[in-house]
Formats: C-alpha cells, structure tokens, sequence
C-alpha cells in the first residue's frame, strides 16, 4: 500500500511538474515540444556529467535510447540470452523529472524444456531531489519509482505486477565518481509465496582518455522470503563504457561491455556477459 501511495503521489505530481515548467520557459519559445531540448540542456548542465555504468541505474537524468544484451550462465551451466535488457526511452520531460519506457526484453534459454518468449514490460519514474554539476559540488540524489507488468509470455516474465522504490546517489571527486542505488521489489500480490527483493548496486568509475570510463560495480540483491528467503547473492562487474562520441547532431553513441562473477556462495547464475549500447540526444 505503500508503494502504491508513492505512485499516486507521483502521479499527481506531473501536472503540477509540466506547469511549472511551462511557466519558467523563456517567453521567446515555441512551445512545450519547441522548447524541448532548450529544457534538457539546462536541466543536465544542473548535474554531474558522469556516463551510466553497465548495471547500475544511473542517479542522473538521461535523455537517450538504451538496448543491452546479457549472457546469463545458470546453474546447469546452459547460458540464456536476454536481448534487450529492460531498457528503452528515457526522456526528461520535466524540470527533475525522468520517465524511462522499457521494452520487454526477448529471453533465449537455449533449452528445448524451456520455452522463449518475451519479458515484462516495465517503466521508472526518476524526480532528481538534490544536484550540483562539477563546478559547484558534483553531487546528485535522486528517488525512483518503478513498475513492472506481468506481460511475459510463458514462464519469461514474473507472476505478479512489482513495484520498486528506490534511491539513487552519486558523489564526484574529480576524475572519479562513485554511484549507487538502493532500492526494495514489492510484489502487487502473492507477496507470501514470490517473496521480496532488496537491490543494492554501487559502482566506482574513472573518468580516463577523454572517452573511457573503465569501472567496477558490486550488485547485491538480498532475498526475503519466497523460494529463496534469507539468502544473498553478490556480483562483482567489471566494465568499460566509452563515451560520449558524437553521430550527427544532438545525437551521440556511448558503448561498452562487462563480465560479473559470483563473490557469493549461492547465486542463480554466473560468469554473466553485459552489452550495452546507448544513443543519448
């Protein structure tokens, strides 16, 4: 009730968001699509410019499409793909305010007993609640709210609709940032029987090159009830994502790749593969 208390909440807020915008853009624009990239530019130019790591969700606000591939290696030792990663638009279209749209992503369980198909369609809510950019602190809080529906075709997508909280983080220290999320998965129902999730991610970048970011992350996810209530899992990630590189106007191209391994005893897969590409404009 809670979780669904704060998606009200948000949701009452955006009218009041979109207004407020309306009335601080200069009177000179076109309008609220006209204005659009005026608006991004100096909301982003109010928060640090560090890239997105590879698993992390970034605290900062995006404007960009994301697709990323994993190769997960389960227990049985058969390795599935995930083509698309949950990811998709991200847009900013309010002071403070992201929406990310995530496309369902495709599960290939390269195991005839298991059936592919299609995963949840989901979406996050971000409202940046503090920020400075480089020169002024470089530093950023941010609280999400995300959902997900059980759209998944056969056994790809979870049994119940899940709703996530969380609060992101981020602190620079010249060419280096540390970022974080910590945030609780709340089935809609069947909370007995599909248990809770605490996610808890943090990653430490270098900013070298003009272009790399090599970076280490450490995903943690601790499970409360369910099959597996009481037991954690742990990966440590370590990546290179190289960006920004310019296209063609606003539009740019970041990339990059990471291996994560198991630092916990039980874990559902292991020695995972991450491909992430992104279009940022």
């Amino acid at each position: 009730m809670r979780c669904l208390a704060l998606f009200a909440a948000l949701s009452l807020a955006l009218p009041a968001f979109a207004q407020q915008q309306s009335t601080s853009a200069p009177a000179s624009d076109g309008g609220y699509f006209a204005n659009w990239f005026h608006r991004v530019d100096k909301i982003q130019s109010e928060q640090p410019h560090w890239i997105t790591p590879l698993a992390t969700v970034t605290s900062r606000l995006e404007e960009e499409f994301r697709y990323d591939i994993d190769w997960l290696t389960a227990n049985s030792g058969i390795t599935f793909e995930n083509y698309g990663g949950s990811k998709g638009l991200e847009l900013i279209p309010f002071q403070n305010v992201e929406a990310l749209l995530n496309l369902p992503p495709y599960i290939a369980h390269n195991n005839p007993a298991v059936p592919d198909g299609f995963g949840d369609f989901s979406f996050t809510v971000k409202y940046r609640l503090l920020s400075a950019n480089e020169q002024r602190g470089n530093y950023i809080l941010t609280a999400f709210f995300g959902a997900s529906l059980p759209t998944g075709s056969h056994t790809n997508g979870a049994r119940a609709a899940m709703l996530t909280p969380t609060i992101a983080y981020g602190k620079g220290f010249g060419h280096f940032d540390a970022q974080g999320t910590f945030g609780i998965n709340f089935p809609a129902s069947n909370s007995n029987t599909l248990g809770r999730t605490i996610v808890w991610n943090n990653t430490a970048q270098v900013h070298v090159f003009k272009k790399l970011w090599p970076e280490v992350e450490a995903n943690s996810t601790f499970f409360s009830g369910g099959v597996n209530g009481g037991r954690k899992q742990m990966f440590l990630t370590p990546g290179l994502v190289i960006g920004k590189i310019h296209l063609a106007k606003r539009i740019g191209l970041t990339f990059g790749g990471g291996f994560q391994i198991a630092a916990t005893h039980f874990h559902l897969n292991n020695h995972n593969g991450i491909f992430s590409v992104r279009f940022p404009f």
